[in-house]
């Protein structure tokens, strides 16, 4: 298989490498300080014909093939500039569910990075269950009054909006109960308590209580017991490492721990170096599949899998080459940790692999 760039390939690649020689040292790649301006970071990129790269030009995006995103993603690292906001699984969620009004609405400023998003799923007693979730949406006139509590809110002290799940019908089965609704962040109702990570950053992660925030009834996405729908949409691809892009950082950062040891690597650093290599692989065979026109449903467990083994495993490297006195290289490895967590546990990830994938019996 052939990955060398096309000619227009190459020349988006160059014009790229000359936009960051500019831009990339001007914002952090970590900690507070990146989390509280990656919404101008978003700008900037968009501005500059970088983000949006494979989304629908109607609502502001470029309709290029997804190896556009995988060069944006590898050049980012090389520069060693922020990576490129998440938010793919929010356009392919209200692409796919929304109705043209809501497309046409709410896609163009989640793209352009005019209007911050963040994704209401998870809950203290529904993280890894998601479909055991409690917050509520009740019917009241032209609308609905939400009750309940997220957690694990990623931006959603900066966020506009919020892609929310609640249940709207507690007697149906709880798989057919939840409803998917675009929610105003500001408004009486909503209070932002955010959560200090062990990495000691504070502005990433949070916790939303709604207690009788309201939502019109024409911002449900979808129909009435569509949520649970639109959440398989979203986490589907938000389980891909080749949206994520972090395949790329990965190898990176091993190559950076390599430069420091010389000839003699820990062993945690040659298994690091063998699982990097492995997921650049399985990523491309990914891309290949998409090109193709071949769209993925329970395989994203698989690749979200991939992902935690190799985050962890560079992490471990990383702890052994810089200890713990290396603030950097120590964070990488704490965070690291959250992988297995986050967006599904590892152990429900392999469920789905078991009875989706392989047929067995669960």
């Amino acid at each position: 298989m052939d990955f060398r760039d096309s000619a227009e390939e190459s020349a988006f690649r160059e014009r790229l490498r000359a936009w960051l020689a500019e831009r990339a040292g001007t914002f952090p790649t970590s900690g507070d300080d990146y989390w509280r301006r990656q919404g101008e970071w978003h700008r900037a990129l968009y501005e500059g014909g970088f983000f949006g790269l494979s989304w629908p030009r109607e609502y502001g995006g470029h309709e290029l093939p997804p190896v556009y995103d995988v060069i944006l993603d590898e050049e980012l690292a090389r520069a060693g500039a922020p990576p490129r906001p998440s938010l793919g699984y929010l356009v392919q969620g209200l692409g796919r569910h929304g109705s043209e009004e809501l497309r046409r609405r709410f896609l163009p400023g989640m793209i352009n990075g005019t209007e911050r998003w963040c994704q209401g799923f998870s809950e203290p007693g529904a993280g890894s269950d998601l479909a055991s979730l409690t917050t509520a949406a009740v019917r009241d006139g032209d609308g609905y009054v939400l009750n309940g509590h997220k957690v694990w809110t990623s931006y959603s002290d900066s966020a506009d909006w919020c892609l929310l799940l609640a249940r709207t019908d507690p007697d149906a089965p709880r798989h057919k109960g939840i409803s998917a609704f675009v929610v105003s962040m500001h408004q009486p109702g909503i209070e932002q308590r955010p959560l200090k990570m062990i990495s000691g950053v504070t502005t990433e992660f949070g916790q939303v209580l709604f207690d009788g925030a309201r939502v019109p009834a024409d911002q449900m996405v979808g129909v009435p017991g569509e949520g649970w729908a639109l959440a398989m949409t979203v986490v589907g691809h938000e389980r891909e490492p080749s949206t994520l892009g972090f395949s790329a950082r990965y190898g990176k950062l091993v190559r950076d721990l390599a430069s420091r040891v010389g000839d003699a690597p820990p062993a945690e650093l040659a298994w690091a170096a063998v699982q990097t290599e492995m997921l650049r692989l399985h990523v491309r065979r990914r891309l290949s599949e998409q090109l193709d026109g071949i769209s993925h449903g329970p395989e994203g467990s698989l690749d979200k899998l991939l992902m935690t083994w190799v985050e962890q495993d560079v992490g471990h490297a990383a702890l052994a080459v810089g200890g713990t006195g290396d603030p950097e290289l120590l964070n990488a490895y704490l965070y690291s940790r959250a992988q297995s967590v986050m967006g599904g546990t590892s152990q429900i990830q392999k469920n789905i692999i078991a009875a989706r994938i392989l047929g067995l019996e669960t």
